[in-house]
């Protein structure tokens, strides 16, 4: 996959107003890429690297150098797609010089990409270590407002995938919620970026019926999900971004449910390197 990375490039889009699906559409539009064999995934977290990189400060000058002084990342794993995205982008990262901890807050993951991650020197951390971090950090600083010992957390909990309940649950939610607390008394708002979705939101109607981690940014893959742009989503989605991996001649077959503006279009495309 690092070879191909080498081919990919993103391509700004030229109007922001974009046709909203469901998820159901999205990933039908996605199964025959699949069946040929489009690696659909190293495109989405690519783009969703660049993403996190931007919010991050980093310019093209810096990155590559390790380590970057105060540039900490904390990669929320599920055991789906999303969190495969976000393995290979935390691989990314960590490439990129970023000090990368990848928690899993599942049973199982995505176990290519989380072999990618950890050679490109990612460090693998158990949930309870980074809630066991975060109070520690708040205890050190007493009546302080404690400094955040992360600058930014890529959420790939959960995707579109997740049944009519999206609820976190286990250790996920309980997680989750001890980032919400942290934060709630920390000195400044880290940087969160959601993997095409915020983690406990439903994708079609953007209701959230449990505890979810608010995002600046929300990276969506293929299609804009009609539950994201949904007015009473804005506070958790934040600006929506969407990336264009391919799937747009397949969406181009089915009926949009609505259409809405965001904040960026980028297109994920090869180009030619030469021998």
């Amino acid at each position: 996959m690092t070879d191909y990375y080498a081919r990919l490039k993103i391509f700004e889009g030229a109007s922001n107003s974009v046709p909203t699906y469901t998820a159901a559409q999205v990933r039908e539009a996605e199964q025959p890429l699949l069946e040929d064999g489009v690696p659909l995934m190293a495109r989405a977290s690519w783009a969703l690297a660049q993403v996190a990189l931007a919010e991050l400060g980093l310019t093209e000058g810096e990155r590559g150098v390790a380590p970057v002084a105060r540039r900490r990342a904390l990669v929320l794993v599920g055991s789906g797609n999303n969190g495969g995205d976000a393995l290979y982008a935390g691989a990314l990262l960590a490439d990129a010089g970023v000090q990368v901890d990848v928690v899993p807050v599942a049973t199982r993951w995505h176990q290519e990409g989380m072999d990618a991650a950890l050679a490109a020197g990612a460090k693998r951390v158990l949930p309870f270590e980074v809630s066991e971090t975060l109070e520690a950090v708040a205890t050190a600083a007493g009546s302080e407002r404690p400094d955040s010992p992360y600058d930014l957390v890529i959420d790939g909990i959960l995707g579109t995938g997740t049944g009519p309940d999206p609820s976190l649950r286990g250790e996920a939610a309980d997680l989750v919620s001890d980032i919400w607390d942290f934060l709630d008394g920390a000195r400044y708002w880290h940087q969160v970026v959601a993997v095409d979705i915020p983690s406990g939101m439903h994708p079609d109607t953007g209701e959230c019926p449990g505890v979810s981690l608010a995002a600046d940014v929300t990276v969506t893959f293929g299609g804009v999900k009609q539950g994201l742009v949904r007015d009473d989503a804005k506070w958790l989605v934040g600006e929506v971004i969407l990336v264009q991996i391919g799937l747009e001649d397949e969406l181009a077959k089915m009926d949009a449910t609505g259409e809405a503006e965001v904040q960026r279009i980028l297109r994920v495309g090869d180009t030619i390197v030469d021998d």
